[in-house]
């Protein structure tokens, strides 16, 4: 199905939902505190690199480990087959049903099943098919799809699960937990007893042994193994690992992510079928069939870039940490797997053109990476599954038609931003444009945006005196810094240029900018136009070697990621690759090089705010991708500032460049989230280091009436 057209419809539906919203925020915040509980005396880093580690490897021989399995399992007694296909798997699951004479069918959680579509296959057939996880079976009695892989009726209030029990048993209840968790109990049973036969997924298949490994927080998965005859595990091939001894790391791992539990209730390992009574009192083995699911697991495998995707747990982590996912939930993602792992998936088991429209709502803030136990780069997999996206779509779109025609263009791009800052003018007001005319309006919809300056730092740069601009030879430590502006600094807010080279003055570094510099190309880059963001990276590389520089800093986080960047946009090009990656090796944020150079100075050249209070927000790509927390917090605290830490401080403001002209609605939520937090901590000034963070936090404070201050950190110590 084609989702294009439905997405901002569903956006708009969810946004008004505010249980919802409500339900996904608590969670979201709780998780985080649980999850850290979960991990304490654990080493994630390295958990991680050991899951990886196995992980990679079985995708490596993942027909070898294939074959293995088989041999293991079926040499105790289990039957397996292999389903190219979702409808091979629906069928030979329907002709076993037939052949044993089922007439009812009792299923634990099983994403596999969801993603084949099994439960309306069955049901076509006339089967009874029971959910019997309890968020599965009220998902299933409220005619809903999952909307969290682990959690799948996360989004529901009691209220709401007392309402579909009430319609169920004709009797009202009240939304209280452990009643309804009895009646559910009491009404699931007598299908246990009554079942033929009993359907599982499984978290892991050892190709050793030909063991399944079976992960619950609730009895029904053991029921559903072992009290009906006939148990069919429907398992993907991506499950499998090598060696019994793999298990260990995955499930140490898997509920902590998941679920931010130490453990799970039940860990249930099966090894061949087991004994069984009949009710004629007559004993027997159960018959165990096992679906070894491909459905396109092969076709990623043998992808040099999506084979990364099979190391992937199906904890949901990046779900759980995803600012988009709590705001609007699993369902706008619009099939059966959801979040950005949903994304990536959806395209090669479900099909690309069901992942057309919702690959685009991913921020790009990069937090599900850091979370991720399987340690998968997911937001690169996002990034190429837009540049692949945009190449079968064909003629891109009108927007992305200017960008491939204007970002390379450095004159007509600089041009147009200035003719924007003539056409700004009659609705600006006090530095800030408050409103916007016609299908513009949007665009400050619960926040202010700032004018595009009359002077762009380039002029000023240009026009100051060369003796300011290069300070004497006694001053000096012998080091050309060249200073990367990125669009806004450039043109929006140049006054953190100039409050660079102040500080890099003072402390007797020469900085460098040079003219030729262009757009960093993450816009290009995030919307899959890669020749585009390969231009803007040549002229990048070009302009910053003619300038013959030591280092080279920006103060904008997402531009510094973006020239790191630059070896992996121009892998293709081995002469380009290698002058990437001598610029990719030379960038850094201002904040962590100056923090180096004022920590040799004690300090001494910055000016002391005198015990002046701040608080401090962590922009998503300065604390995730660059790893800098502590050191603007240690600056400010050089400069003589006292530091009053933000509650979450590093909850995305939900900027993420063009994402809050394509999604406005969901921007706006993400930021009305952080402006509470703001609000809450009760201080006159924010600093932050992000130009974007700047923009879109300081809108929002600007259209609230709020009288807190927004500065970027080199601004405050720059007094």
């Amino acid at each position: 199905m084609n989702r294009r057209g439905d997405i901002k419809r569903d956006i708009k539906e969810a946004l008004g939902n505010k249980n919802l919203r409500g339900a996904l925020t608590r969670f979201g915040e709780a998780y985080l505190e649980s999850r850290a509980r979960a991990y304490a005396g654990k080493d994630f880093n390295a958990l991680r690199e050991e899951i990886c580690a196995i992980k990679r490897n079985a995708a490596d021989k993942m027909e070898d480990l294939a074959q293995r399995f088989t041999r293991a399992a079926e040499a105790r007694g289990t039957k397996v087959f292999r389903a190219a296909t979702a409808q091979e798997a629906r069928e030979y699951i329907a002709n076993l049903a037939r052949q044993k004479n089922v007439r009812q069918i009792v299923k634990s959680k099983s994403m596999a099943s969801e993603e084949i579509h099994l439960n309306e296959h069955l049901h076509q057939l006339g089967l009874e098919t029971v959910e019997t996880d309890l968020g599965e079976w009220i998902l299933q009695l409220s005619g809903q799809k999952p909307s969290h892989m682990v959690m799948p009726a996360i989004h529901m209030t009691r209220g709401e699960v007392a309402q579909v029990f009430s319609k169920e048993v004709r009797e009202q209840l009240p939304p209280d937990i452990p009643k309804l968790v009895k009646v559910a109990r009491q009404n699931l049973r007598r299908k246990f007893l009554e079942a033929q036969m009993g359907i599982t997924g499984a978290n892991i298949a050892v190709a050793e042994t030909g063991t399944i490994v079976i992960v619950t927080n609730e009895g029904n998965g053991r029921l559903t193994t072992t009290l009906p005859p006939l148990h069919v595990a429907v398992v993907g091939l991506e499950k499998l690992v090598e060696k019994f001894s793999d298990i260990k790391p995955i499930l140490e791992a898997l509920p902590r992510s998941a679920t931010a539990q130490k453990i799970t209730s039940y860990v249930s390992m099966i090894t061949g079928p087991t004994p069984v009574a009949y009710p004629d009192g007559t004993t027997g083995d159960k018959e165990l069939h096992i679906v070894l699911l491909d459905n396109g697991r092969t076709q990623m495998q043998a992808d040099p870039v999506f084979k990364e995707a099979l190391q992937c747990i199906r904890c949901a982590s990046c779900l759980n940490v995803c600012p988009v996912f709590q705001i609007v939930g699993g369902h706008v993602y619009g099939y059966v797997y959801t979040g950005g792992i949903g994304t990536v998936l959806t395209a090669f088991l479900n099909g690309w053109q069901n992942a057309s429209e919702i690959q685009n709502l991913c921020l790009g803030c990069e937090r599900c990476k850091l979370y991720c136990p399987g340690k998968i780069d997911l937001p690169r997999l996002i990034r190429e599954l837009r540049r692949r996206t945009g190449e079968k779509a064909g003629a891109p779109s009108i927007s992305s038609q200017v960008m491939a025609k204007v970002l390379p263009n450095r004159r007509l791009f600089h041009s147009l931003l200035r003719a924007a800052g003539i056409a700004q003018k009659p609705f600006q007001r006090g530095g800030m444009v408050r409103h916007l005319p016609l299908f513009l309006a949007g665009l400050t919809e619960g926040r202010s945006l700032p004018a595009i300056v009359s002077k762009p730092l380039r002029d000023r740069v240009a026009q100051t005196p060369k003796t300011s601009q290069i300070v004497g030879d006694n001053q000096r430590q012998g080091v050309r810094v060249g200073f990367f502006a990125g669009c806004l600094v450039d043109f929006v807010y140049p006054r953190i240029g100039e409050a660079v080279k102040e500080l890099l003055t003072s402390a007797g570094i020469e900085m460098v900018f040079p003219m030729e510099q262009t757009c960093c190309g993450v816009p290009a880059l995030y919307t899959g136009l890669a020749h585009t963001a390969a231009e803007a990276a040549r002229q990048n590389i070009t302009a910053f070697e003619h300038a013959g520089v030591d280092r080279i800093v920006t103060a904008c986080p997402t531009c510094a990621q973006a020239i790191k960047r630059y070896p992996e946009i121009l892998a293709g090009e081995p002469e380009w690759h290698q002058r990437a990656t001598t610029m990719a090796n030379q960038v850094e944020h201002v904040t962590g090089y100056l923090h180096g150079v004022f920590q040799r100075l004690a300090g001494a050249r910055l000016k002391k705010a005198r015990g002046t209070t701040v608080t401090y927000h962590d922009s998503c790509h300065m604390k995730g991708c660059l790893g800098l927390t502590l050191e603007p917090r240690e600056l400010l605290g050089l400069a003589g500032y006292n530091l009053v830490e933000l509650e979450c401080s590093d909850r995305c403001c939900g900027f993420g460049g063009s994402y809050s002209i394509k999604f406005p609605q969901l921007s706006r939520q993400i930021l009305d989230n952080k402006l509470d937090t703001v609000a809450g901590a009760e201080v006159g000034t924010l600093a932050l280091d992000c130009p974007g963070c700047l923009l879109q936090i300081s809108g929002g404070l600007t259209s609230r009436g709020s009288a807190v201050t927004v500065k970027h950190t080199v601004e405050l110590l720059d007094l």
